[in-house]
């Protein structure tokens, strides 16, 4: 059996995998439960992530990656190791090759230590791209053309924001302010508003079902349950849109003034396409309501949701890894 070249999104929340002639075959939460005393790993991905906040003293549930990049080296190399054990992408006697994306600007360290953790992971040999520029060929912007494409990637630690020409990023910036933040922002607000204790599940819910980045959006309410700080005691509190936005409103202003600063840095003539064709939204964060409006607003130029946002990362990896079949094969 040969091994496959394989393309990973190695994502803060999520890892996506696309194997080369299968498509995309994994898409799992970036959480390992272990052992805290032993460091055993117990469960990796969905099983993982359903531990959390559910499981008892002997089982710690760890998310090995902080604002994309990686915070627990050994934890993403065993979660890593366990997610392609489960592909059987490896030979008899081969590995695989792996494209895996990065967020822009990361330091040197940081990029060594996700082409490590592939490494002792089972790759054979590793490529790293930059996430906005994979996200775009991912969402079929075409980037190589002498033009401006503008593109916000916004998952679950980081909101890279990028202007691409000739299939090279010409500005770009990395907000450490995305999914995860918003969710942090709403269970500290109901904390403080409503004096209830609830767990990252709940308020990931609430940011889904009501969530939104644009005031004066329909209403909408939700009934949550947590821990009364007061008593201790279980308790239900309604939350409505409105509060929701209040406890985010900050933090969409981090990416909406990133956005801002690399438009200002874009040369006049990119500025000019950008007008035309518009910014183009992914990452699961993209799918908060209303936050094409806020950014179309905001910016004063047409901002689109991409038609897959969740996958286009790991689309455009797939796409990557067919263009590079030849240096492959060369080398």
């Amino acid at each position: 059996m040969f091994s496959k070249d394989i393309g990973i999104d190695l994502g803060t929340a999520n890892v996506l995998i696309h194997v080369k002639g299968k498509g995309i075959v994994l898409d799992e939460p970036s959480v390992v439960a272990i052992e805290p005393k032993t460091k055993r790993v117990l469960a990796v991905g969905a099983e993982a992530h359903r531990m959390i906040g559910r499981a008892p003293g002997t089982i710690e549930t760890v998310r090995p990656l902080k604002e994309g990049v990686i915070a627990d080296f050994d934890m993403t190399e065993k979660m890593l190791t366990k997610f392609i054990d489960r592909l059987g992408v490896k030979g008899f006697l081969t590995k695989p090759r792996i494209l895996i994306c990065c967020p822009v600007k990361v330091t040197a360290v940081e990029q060594k230590a996700i082409q490590d953790a592939s490494v002792k992971a089972g790759a054979r040999r590793v490529y790293i791209e930059e996430e906005p520029k994979v996200a775009a060929i991912g969402a079929g912007m075409d980037i190589y053309q002498p033009s401006g494409n503008m593109i916000i990637d916004i998952g679950g630690g980081t909101s890279d924001i990028a202007v691409l020409s000739m299939g090279g990023i010409v500005t770009s910036e990395s907000v450490k302010v995305a999914g995860n933040t918003f969710d942090r922002n709403i269970l500290q607000s109901i904390k403080k508003n409503e004096r209830l204790l609830i767990g990252e599940a709940t308020a990931e819910l609430v940011k889904k079902e009501i969530g939104t980045a644009f005031p004066g959006s329909e209403e909408k309410s939700i009934d949550i349950r947590g821990r009364d700080l007061a008593t201790g005691l279980p308790k239900a509190v309604t939350v409505t849109t409105p509060q929701v936005y209040e406890a985010i409103r900050e933090s969409l202003g981090t990416i909406v003034q990133g956005a801002k600063n690399v438009l200002e840095q874009t040369p006049p003539e990119l500025s000019a396409d950008i007008i035309d064709r518009g910014i183009t939204l992914t990452g699961g964060g993209a799918l908060l309501d209303g936050l094409d409006k806020l950014l179309s607003e905001e910016l004063k130029v047409p901002v689109y949701l991409a038609e897959n946002p969740l996958t286009c990362v790991v689309a455009g990896t797939g796409i990557l890894l067919d263009h590079r079949r030849a240096n492959f094969q060369k080398k």
